[in-house]
């Protein structure tokens, strides 16, 4: 078996890097990292090199190139089928698939009124009428996962899934701009920042160097 590589953008504000990096991280299976600067002067013809959306995350396995987010994840679990990525219980796990691609595919006033940032702290910024109507889903979804599948641990699903990994931006989101949660909601979130391959990611996000001034807010 040949060591993917997992091409990734910085890490203070790539959150569709940060999923598939954080299955791969907290598994412990085996892969190779490296980090394309986004929109730096070299950015079209990096990512070009590697990935045929331009975008990343983007895994290159010998010569096979796995280019979405939910992809990635996808082929780690089939390529590592001994490794629990998804829920073991066939429902849990059709859940658990249910709210990925939900987050794959929306959310989208929420992503754009507060852009990941782990260096920073900004308590009340981004609160629109959309983006809160997008947290309160988020965390609806939350609370009813850890009812109906969550009681065998901190997570989603009990255990730590792809599921979580697919949220794990939006936790990173909620803390830098001070959201305020129901109980269920904060303890997740608490949950998933205390994740050593979080933990690893968020500290050296907030050790870059770059700046991108289109995802600051003032």
């Amino acid at each position: 078996m040949t060591t993917p590589i997992l091409h990734v953008g910085n890490k203070n504000y790539s959150s569709w890097s940060l999923r598939p990096w954080l299955v791969y991280r907290h598994f412990d299976l085996p892969f190779e990292e490296k980090l394309i600067p986004l929109f730096d002067d070299n950015w079209e013809r990096s990512i070009g090199a590697v990935s045929p959306s331009g975008k990343v995350p983007c895994l290159v396995d010998g010569d096979l190139v796995i280019w979405e987010t939910l992809a990635i994840i996808e082929y780690a679990a089939e390529r590592h089928r001994d490794v629990p990525i998804w829920p073991k219980d066939p429902k849990a796990r059709a859940v658990a698939r249910s709210i990925s691609c939900e987050m794959h595919a929306g959310f989208g006033a929420m992503r754009a009124a507060m852009p990941m940032n782990v260096r920073k702290s900004l308590p009340g910024r981004g609160r629109t009428p959309e983006s809160l109507k997008d947290i309160a889903r988020v965390t609806a979804l939350w609370r009813d996962c850890r009812a109906k599948h969550g009681k065998d641990g901190d997570f989603l699903f009990g255990p730590f899934s792809a599921a979580d990994a697919m949220y794990a931006p939006v936790a990173s989101r909620l803390t830098t701009y001070a959201v305020e949660l129901d109980p269920v909601s904060e303890a997740y979130v608490k949950a998933v920042l205390a994740l050593p391959a979080m933990a690893e990611w968020c500290a050296a996000g907030r050790a870059e160097p770059w700046l991108i001034e289109h995802d600051e807010v003032a």
